[in-house]
C-alpha cells in the first residue's frame, strides 16, 4: 500500500522512530541482508573495512541465513568485515548449546569467509575478577576499529537491547550485568528450566551501542507487538531501553506484520489517515470500540464512533444502529456447536458447510498434545457428531520429556518383564546405560539416540491414550515424526523436502473435507511455525487436485496465544462439563504436567493456559453482548486456492 504525504505525516506524529514493516520475518530479514551486503560491497570497492555489531537469539536467524546464502550463491565476501557481538551469558562455556559464541559460529561464521581473527564475542569463561579489565579492552577494540558502522539489535519483551535491562543508562559501557527475571523467563525455552538460565551476562552498554553510525532493530511476532509500540510511540525512558533509540540520529525498526499489530497505524489505522474499510477492518474497529468503552455492540452510539475517530463508518452506514446490527449479526454467526457443519440444515451464514454430513477430518498436531490442548473441545465434538477424524502428530516431542520420566518408564519396563518372567536382561542393560549417561550428563548436552527414542515413545503413548479417550481408532492415528524436528535440541532444522512430501502423502491418503492446523506462531521453540509452513507448502502442491476443491482449512491457537476477536471465523462454545472433559484429556499427558522442560516464559501448566484463553474468548463474546458460555475455542480459515 502506498502512503500519501499526509498519511506519512500522521504516522510520524505517533511513531518517533522510523519503522519498516514487512509481511514476514523472512521478507524483513532479506531487506536488511541486502543493506548489509551493499555496505560491504561499497567498502570493498574503496578497499576499506566494515565493522558490524551483531545480535543473537532467534530474531536474527533468518538474517544470518540470508547472508550465508548471499555468500554461497552470489559470491558476497566477508574478508573485509570485522564483527563485535552484543552479549554473552556468564558464566558459560563457548561450546555449550546455549552459548552465543557457538550460536554465531553455527548460524554465520562457519559458513562464510570471514577471517578467524575478525569476529569477537564476549568471553563467558573469564574469572569474575578479570571481567572488568576484559570489557574495557572490548571497548578499546571497537574504538580502534573505527567504531561500529551498522549495529543489528533485537528487542526483549521488557524492552531490553543487548542485555541492557530496564534502568540501564545512556552512559553505560560494556560490562557484567544481572539479568532481569523477565529476561530469564523469556530465555528459559533455550534451557531445560529457568533455574539453568544464567543470572549474569556480559553486554555492550547503551553508550557503546549509541556510538554506532547506524542502528537497525529487528522484531518478529505478536509477542513483540506491545513492546514495539512502547518503544516507538511511547515516551523515551530508561525503563524501556529500546525507547531511548528515539534519540539516535540514524535508527530504524524492521518488523513483520505481527510485531506491528499494536502500532496505531495497524491497530487503529483510521487515526492515521484514510483507510480502506474491508469487512475485517470494520469488525476490528467496532469490536475494539465496544471493548474500549466497555459497551455491548448494540449499545454503541453515533457519538461513540465520532469521538473515537470513526466518523467515516457512520457516514457510510448512515447511523450507528445499522452498523451495530450488521457487526453483531456477523459475530453471532461465528458461533456454532457444529464445527463439522450442521446436518439437515441450509444456513448460508454458518461458518461450515452442512454437506457432506459426515466429513473426513485431518487434525494436524505439531506436538503430541496440541490437539487436546488447543482444540480439545472441538476435537471431541467432531468425533461425537460422527465425523471420520484422523490425527497427525507432526513431531515426536521427545525433547520435552524430563530425564526423571525417562528413568521411570524404563524402570517400569524392567519391572513389567520381571513380573511376567520375560527375559529382562536387555531392558535392565538399557536402564543401567541410561542411569550411567544421566549421572554425567551436562545441562547443555544432547540425549543419546536411544534415550531420545524412548522419550518419543512416551509421548506417542500419551497421544495414543488421548485418542482412545476421545474415541479415535488407532487406524486414524498418524505419527509423522517429521525429520526437521529430530535434532535432539531446541534448535530445529528448516523444513525439508521429506517433511513436505510426507505431509502431501498423508493429505492425499485421507482426502479430508476439513484440515485443522496450528496457527499459533508465538510458540517460542519455533516448532509450530515450521509445522505450519510444511502444511502450507503441501497444500500449495495439492491445491489443483480434485479432492482439494472440497477441503477447508481451519487454523487454531490456544497453547501460546489466541485469535483476536475480529479474526475469529468459527467459535465453538463449551459448557462447564465440556471444559472439565477437555482438562481430563490434557491430564493424560503426564510427562507434560507439573514441570515441563523448555516451556517458555509462561510457567503455568498447559491446561491452565488453555482454560484461561478459552474462558477469555467466551468473556469477550459476552462483553460484546452475545451469548454467555463457559469457554470457547476459536478458529480462522486459511484460503489456499
Amino acid at each position: 500500500m502506498t502512503l500519501n504525504h499526509q498519511e506519512i505525516e500522521l504516522i510520524d506524529s505517533f511513531e518517533q522512530i522510523a519503522v519498516d514493516i514487512y509481511p514476514t520475518a523472512k521478507d524483513g530479514s532479506r531487506a536488511v541482508a541486502q543493506e548489509i551486503a551493499a555496505l560491504i560491497k561499497e567498502r570493498q570497492a574503496a578497499n576499506k573495512q566494515v565493522v558490524l555489531g551483531l545480535a543473537t537469539g532467534s530474531t536474527p536467524k533468518y538474517l544470518y541465513a540470508e547472508l550465508v546464502r548471499l555468500h554461497k550463491e552470489e559470491g558476497l565476501s566477508f574478508k573485509n568485515v570485522l564483527t563485535f557481538n552484543l552479549d554473552e551469558y556468564y558464566p558459560i562455556e563457548p561450546d555449550a548449546l546455549q552459548s552465543y559464541n557457538r550460536f554465531m559460529k553455527e548460524q554465520l561464521f562457519n559458513h562464510i569467509d570471514i577471517p578467524a581473527g575478525n569476529y569477537f564475542v564476549p568471553d563467558g569463561t573469564l574469572p569474575k575478577e578479570k571481567v572488568k579489565e576484559y570489557t574495557a579492552e572490548y571497548e578499546r577494540r571497537i574504538e580502534a576499529a573505527g567504531g561500529i558502522d551498522l549495529q543489528i539489535l533485537g528487542i526483549g519483551t521488557n524492552g531490553h537491547i543487548g542485555f541492557n535491562e530496564p534502568g540501564s543508562t545512556l552512559t553505560s559501557h560494556t560490562r557484567l550485568v544481572t539479568l532481569d527475571h523477565n529476561t530469564r523467563q523469556a530465555n528459559a525455552f533455550e534451557f531445560s528450566n529457568i533455574s539453568q538460565v544464567p543470572r549474569l551476562a556480559i553486554t555492550m552498554g547503551l553508550s557503546t551501542i549509541f556510538k554506532a553510525k547506524r542502528i537497525v532493530l529487528l522484531a518478529w511476532g505478536t509477542h513483540k507487538a506491545k513492546i514495539v509500540r512502547r518503544s516507538v510511540e511511547g515516551h523515551s525512558s530508561d525503563q524501556v531501553p529500546a525507547s531511548l533509540l528515539q534519540q539516535h540520529p540514524d535508527c530504524k525498526f524492521v518488523i513483520d506484520e505481527q510485531a506491528a499489530e499494536e502500532l496505531t497505524r495497524y491497530k487503529e489505522p483510521w487515526l492515521t489517515g484514510d483507510c480502506e474499510w474491508t469487512p475485517k477492518l470494520r469488525r476490528k474497529a467496532v469490536t475494539n470500540l465496544a471493548l474500549k468503552l466497555n459497551k455491548p455492540i448494540l449499545m454503541l452510539t453515533d457519538r461513540d464512533y465520532n469521538e473515537n475517530g470513526l466518523n467515516d463508518l457512520i457516514v457510510q452506514y448512515g447511523s450507528a444502529y445499522e452498523l451495530n446490527i450488521e457487526e453483531f449479526n456477523g459475530i453471532r454467526d461465528t458461533i456454532t456447536g457444529w464445527p463439522g457443519g450442521k446436518p439437515g440444515t441450509q444456513l448460508p451464514s454458518h461458518p461450515e458447510r452442512s454437506q457432506p454430513e459426515k466429513k473426513r477430518v485431518l487434525l494436524f498436531s505439531p506436538h503430541p498434545d496440541d490437539d487436546i490442548i488447543s482444540m480439545g473441545g472441538t476435537f471431541i465434538r467432531l468425533h461425537e457428531q460422527g465425523h471420520d477424524v484422523h490425527v497427525a502428530y507432526q513431531t515426536s516431542g521427545n525433547i520435552a520429556v524430563t530425564d526423571e520420566f525417562l528413568l521411570r518408564y524404563i524402570d517400569f519396563a524392567v519391572g513389567f518383564e520381571g513380573m511376567f518372567d520375560i527375559d529382562r536382561s536387555k531392558s535392565s542393560q538399557i536402564l543401567e546405560d541410561a542411569k550411567a549417561f544421566l549421572r554425567v550428563k551436562k545441562p547443555s548436552q544432547k540425549d543419546t539416540p536411544e534415550n531420545r527414542a524412548i522419550k518419543g515413545l512416551i509421548r506417542r503413548g500419551e497421544a495414543k491414550a488421548t485418542c482412545r479417550y476421545v474415541g479415535i481408532p488407532e487406524s486414524n492415528i498418524h505419527y509423522q515424526n517429521l525429520p526437521f524436528y529430530e535434532t535432539g535440541t531446541i534448535e530445529k532444522k528448516p523444513m525439508g523436502e521429506e517433511d513436505i512430501q510426507m505431509t502431501v502423502d498423508l493429505i492425499r491418503e485421507v482426502k479430508p473435507h476439513q484440515i485443522y492446523c496450528a496457527g499459533d506462531l508465538a510458540d517460542p521453540h519455533g516448532t509450530h511455525k515450521v509445522c505450519l509452513e510444511i502444511i502450507f507448502a503441501a497444500l500449495d502442491r495439492l491445491k489443483h487436485e480434485d479432492f482439494m476443491k472440497d477441503c477447508w482449512v481451519w487454523m487454531y491457537k490456544g497453547a501460546w496465544q489466541e485469535w483476536n476477536i475480529h479474526e475469529i471465523e468459527m467459535a465453538v462454545p463449551m459448557s462447564p462439563d465440556q471444559v472439565l472433559q477437555k482438562r481430563l484429556g490434557i491430564f493424560i499427558h503426564q510427562s507434560q504436567k507439573d514441570v515441563v522442560p523448555f516451556q517458555g516464559s509462561d510457567l503455568r501448566e498447559f491446561w491452565e493456559r488453555a482454560e484461561d484463553r478459552n474462558a477469555n474468548t467466551a468473556n469477550l463474546y459476552d462483553q460484546l453482548g452475545l451469548q454467555k458460555y463457559a469457554a470457547m475455542e476459536a478458529f480462522a480459515r486459511y484460503h489456499f486456492m
